[in-house]
């Protein structure tokens, strides 16, 4: 990945102080870019964001991007070269209680950040990002392709799906010989250091064995293809620079899938035999049979031959690393005994130097 071509560039994020935000945030910043980050708040208390004390080394601004005038002034203000855009609702089972919360800011804040755009003058290249929940999912075990149909059962993912629909709209009537070059990066179930938010496994069960206590499953037997965050994000910012470097053949108005191997899909109870491998006394119980839980996909694969075929993307670490990778930053942030930027940062460029050398394998 050669991503040097950041360096002293505007770049522009929203939802920065959430947990992909603040990945990206941190990793672009190390390469000497100048972020600019718009959310709405801290996504959790403690938050990745708020440990790194990201706030002292960017642009950081709070405002919702469900407010149109307040976006759309703080975007014309910076006139970025990139803007990613990851503001969002990001829980499933959160849209179940505030819907209308979640369609708004999933689908109306996106249409938000493309009206902006549209008025934008300068050359800018634009990563969308939305959900591999956004795919109508019938729960079959082969992975879903770009082209496959869009939908969903809960507001979550529908609301996720009415936004690629927004995008679609907005590519075909405003963006068509644009200075905006766009893209739509598709990832999820993401796992890594920094993630506290409710209801998601990895933060349940750290903050429980934290504190020596047993952590509740819900499913169990759900089966994800789990991802360490740099992965998409490595995604994103390759399919971003080849958005801005406009050749014939420019990623310009597709989506792309990002996410491991179709065949290193894990169910919930594997992730938890190979965390508990890297942390002592990890204890969890299955509660799916007590209690009544709101639809969730038990099943869900993504198929990214696209984003190899034509960004030559690939995912770089391993199950086993991912787990590592996620349960190392953890430990390290519950001892008190490191300084965690220099964990993130030290895994960030443990990452690329893997991805760096596993390309120059694939390569021969």
């Amino acid at each position: 990945m050669i991503l040097d071509q950041f360096k002293d560039s505007k770049v522009l994020i929203t939802g920065h102080t959430g947990f992909k935000g603040s990945w990206l945030s941190a990793w672009l910043n190390s390469i000497g870019a100048d972020i600019y980050g718009i959310s709405i708040s801290e996504v959790s208390k403690p938050s990745h964001f708020s440990v790194l004390k990201l706030e002292k080394n960017i642009c950081h601004r709070l405002l919702d991007i469900r407010d149109f005038d307040a976006l759309n002034e703080a975007i014309n203000s910076v006139q970025p070269d990139f803007v990613f855009h990851l503001a969002a609702q990001s829980l499933v089972k959160e849209s179940y209680k505030s819907p209308l919360e979640t369609f708004s800011t999933n689908s109306l804040g996106t249409a938000h950040v493309l009206e902006t755009l549209r008025n934008l003058e300068k050359e800018c290249s634009l990563v969308l990002i939305t959900s591999d929940k956004c795919y109508e999912n019938k729960e079959w075990i082969w992975g879903y392709k770009e082209t496959d149909r869009l939908g969903g059962k809960d507001p979550y993912s529908a609301s996720k799906a009415a936004a690629e629909n927004i995008i679609y709209a907005y590519l075909n009537s405003f963006f068509d010989n644009s200075n905006i070059r766009i893209g739509v990066g598709r990832a999820g179930n993401v796992i890594g250091g920094g993630d506290w938010a409710e209801n998601r496994i990895v933060p349940d069960c750290v903050k429980a064995w934290s504190n020596n206590e047993t952590v509740q499953i819900r499913n169990p037997s759900s089966t994800r293809p789990w991802q360490h965050v740099l992965e998409p994000l490595s995604g994103y910012l390759t399919l971003a620079l080849q958005l801005q470097d406009r050749k014939e053949k420019s990623p310009c108005g597709e989506a792309f899938n990002f996410g491991p191997p179709a065949d290193h899909n894990y169910s919930v109870s594997y992730l938890l035999e190979q965390m508990s491998k890297h942390w002592s006394q990890a204890k969890w119980h299955d509660i799916s049979n007590n209690t009544k839980q709101p639809y969730e996909a038990g099943l869900l694969k993504l198929n990214c031959d696209k984003a190899k075929q034509y960004l030559s993307w690939e995912p770089t670490l391993n199950f086993e690393e991912t787990v590592k990778f996620t349960i190392d930053w953890y430990r390290r942030y519950y001892t008190g005994q490191s300084n965690m930027t220099d964990v993130t940062l030290s895994q960030i460029e443990a990452y690329t130097n893997l991805a760096q050398d596993r390309m120059i394998q694939w390569a021969t």
